[in-house]
This record gives structure tokens, sequence and C-alpha cells, in this order.
């Protein structure tokens, strides 16, 4: 391995020998920002999952965003359906029982058209929130797609490099063999 490789590999592994000659004690390590900047890119197999950020920063969202997926977060739970079914349980007790002063006598006609009315506003709020969902879905699909292209380049490169090693180990084992050159 030549010099500029080593000092670069050293360079990169965050070691600056110009910050640690300047340090008397050698406690406090003083790196450069680029160097820090290094650093940080590394993966560290040892740091906690939390650590790692998973990925860009959501954009911030308007306030009928945010409102349509916290509709959307209520009407999908089965406390939003408990809620309704009680309240028709009650509207249809209430209206079976008070035979004389009844709103809304058998057929539950009012009760239907306020049901109804729920749906129409519903529907379309649902459908932003998932139609948000889905282009987060594509912009994550989209990425993943780079790394994958990007670790296939790696992966070809790496084996590039292991049919050149391959060769120069053949190569020194040719030399070897041949006589006046090896190694006695």
């Amino acid at each position: 391995m030549d010099t500029n490789k080593r000092n670069s590999l050293s360079n990169h592994s965050g070691n600056n020998n110009s910050s640690n000659s300047n340090n008397n004690n050698g406690s406090a390590k003083s790196t450069s920002p680029a160097d820090e900047s290094l650093v940080h890119g590394l993966h560290n197999p040892f740091s906690k999952p939390q650590e790692q950020q998973q990925g860009p920063p959501r954009p911030k969202l308007t306030f009928g965003q945010r409102a349509s997926d916290a509709l959307t977060g209520f009407c999908g739970s089965w406390k939003f359906l408990i809620l309704l079914f009680t309240f028709m349980f009650v509207w249809m007790c209430i209206n079976l029982y008070a035979y004389i002063y009844a709103w809304d006598p058998y057929p539950f006609i009012l009760l239907n058209f306020c049901l109804s009315c729920v749906a129409a506003v519903q529907a379309p709020i649902i459908l932003m929130s998932q139609n948000r969902t889905a282009e987060r879905d594509h912009i994550k699909a989209d990425r993943d797609y780079a790394v994958n292209r990007k670790s296939e380049r790696e992966v070809s490169y790496i084996y590039q490099e292991l049919a050149e090693i391959k060769k120069l180990i053949k190569r020194s084992h040719i030399l070897d063999a041949m006589p006046g050159h090896g190694a006695s």
C-alpha cells in the first residue's frame, strides 16, 4: 500500500495527527469540521437505532392535511365504530319508545340522511389522506430503488476488484514458480 492511500485511510478514519500532536495530555481530541463530517457520516454498528436518521425530514403539513389525517385516524378506529353504533342505537330507541313525540318514526329517514351526510363528508377527506400516504410510499419506493441501484453498482465494482486481485495472485504464483524469481 503506498503512502498516499495510507494517509487517505488514516484521514478518513478520523485520526488527525496534527491536532493530536497539539494536545498535551491527549484526553480531548480536536478534529476539523471536515473530519467530524466524515466521522458522523460513517455507520456505527453499535449505535442505537433511534440515533440513525430514517430518511429525509417530513414536509410541513397544512391545517387541512393534519385535520384529514386526524379524522382518518379517528374514523378508522374501534372507538369511532362503537360511538357510531351507540348513537344509532340510542336514536332508534328514543324514536321507538317516544311513539307520540317521535321526531323520526320507524323507517328512520332522518337518521339515514344524517349517516349519508357523514359518509359524504368523510369519504373525500379519507381519500385525501390516502392520496398523501400513497405519495409518501411512492417517494420511499423511489428512494429504495436509488439505494438498490447504488448497491448494485458497488457490488459490480467489488466483483471487478476481486477479479483484478485474482489476476494479481495468479501472476504472483506464476512468478514464484519461475526459476530465479521464487522466494527461497
